[in-house]
């Protein structure tokens, strides 16, 4: 198996690589994972940046001291995928960003949907967004990611039609697409928006203004996916086929 994950906030190092790793990250290290000298982790600010390290011993239940010798960056993927998730109800969202970030989505970008039922709004709102976070850091973590996927604020019918102008290729999942997202033609490199409308589906004013935005609509297969699994389904036959799988 490969090394665990654990989250830091630097790489400073003390005299001779000698590194702390303490707080939360180093208590789950210590008492849950109960890892000891000789054994093998991985550090990571979650931006890209990761150390290779080799565990030294422990002090207390909270306290792992590693070996840190160097630092390396992971660059960016390309192309760059953002999955536009349409606000599930319950617990789903946070199932979507899960999955999503285990098959290596870059960017969520939460939606609220004509026919959502569940709204983000005041407090609800911020711990909803930071459920949807911290889950994305856990599964960033459990799948060995060393740049975790960026969950953006909520966006508005017209934020989502901007971020798809923008885009080197947009796509809106809908039934109504006559081409498979299978057979797309995608691009090596630059930006991949693709949207994944609520239970009740996308509504035609806001598929129009997405069509108009330069995103077409397309199907995914044969079977109704709900709405917490179709994004990571999608993303990944898009992986597979840019090549970020191979």
């Amino acid at each position: 198996m490969t090394a665990p994950v654990f989250v830091v906030g630097h790489f400073d190092a003390g005299g001779g690589g000698r590194y702390v790793l303490d707080g939360p990250e180093g208590r789950h290290a210590v008492s849950v994972k109960r890892l000891r000298a000789g054994e093998d982790v991985v550090l990571t600010d979650g931006a890209g940046r990761w150390a290779d390290c080799v565990v030294l011993g422990t002090e207390g239940k909270d306290r792992l001291i590693v070996q840190l010798d160097s630092v390396s960056e992971e660059p960016p993927e390309q192309p760059r995928v953002t999955v536009v998730q349409a606000l599930p109800k319950g617990d789903r969202g946070e199932l979507a960003v899960e999955t999503m970030t285990e098959v290596g989505v870059d960017a969520v970008v939460p939606w609220a949907a004509a026919r959502c039922i569940t709204q983000w709004k005041g407090e609800r709102g911020a711990r909803a967004l930071a459920k949807w976070r911290a889950t994305a850091r856990e599964a960033g973590k459990q799948s060995r990611r060393v740049r975790f996927p960026e969950v953006a604020e909520a966006a508005t019918t017209k934020q989502v039609a901007a971020l798809l102008r923008d885009a080197d290729f947009a796509a809106v999942l809908h039934e109504s697409g006559e081409v498979p997202l299978a057979t797309a033609e995608l691009p090596a490199a630059g930006e991949i928006v693709l949207v994944v409308g609520p239970e009740g589906g996308v509504a035609p004013e806001e598929l129009a203004l997405f069509e108009e935005a330069g995103a077409g609509a397309y199907r995914l297969g044969r079977s109704v996916l709900r709405t917490s699994t179709a994004g990571t389904a999608a993303a990944a036959v898009l992986l597979a086929r840019t090549g970020r799988w191979s």
